[in-house]
């Protein structure tokens, strides 16, 4: 027999009581950010130039603002738990916690740098012509 109790082995958890929910979280952001990035990258390919006027009227649409922040934090996220599964399987010791927590101030250091960017270009863009 394996390891754990009977019920644990039904609900697919393992000894640290997270086994398949951090699975399916890590799956389901590879499926969002194959999606948000084809969409990205179509978005590119469809606009008419790629210079900074162009772009930030591109942005300035929630049609736009909205999908950019939910791919920036799936990237974000999908990375994070990558990241956790690696520092939890090859780092041991008390270096493991701190490892964790710089991590997780990295992720959300970066993840919010992104999003205030694109907000600030989102709320502030002129959406007319230039003045």
């Amino acid at each position: 027999m394996g390891s754990g109790t009977e019920l644990g082995r039904v609900r697919g958890l393992g000894s640290s009581k997270e086994g398949a929910h951090h699975w399916w979280h890590q799956r389901l952001t590879a499926a969002a950010n194959l999606v948000l990035m084809l969409w990205f990258l179509a978005s590119m390919a469809r606009l008419p130039a790629h210079d900074f006027a162009a772009l930030q009227l591109w942005l300035s649409s929630a049609w736009v603002a909205v999908p950019m922040a939910l791919l920036v934090i799936s990237v974000f996220y999908h990375f994070r738990l990558g990241l956790q599964v690696l520092i939890e399987d090859y780092v041991h010791g008390a270096g493991r916690y701190a490892w964790m927590l710089v991590l997780n101030f990295f992720v959300v250091a970066l993840g919010a740098t992104a999003l205030f960017a694109i907000l600030k270009i989102a709320f502030t863009a002129q959406t007319g012509a230039a003045s």
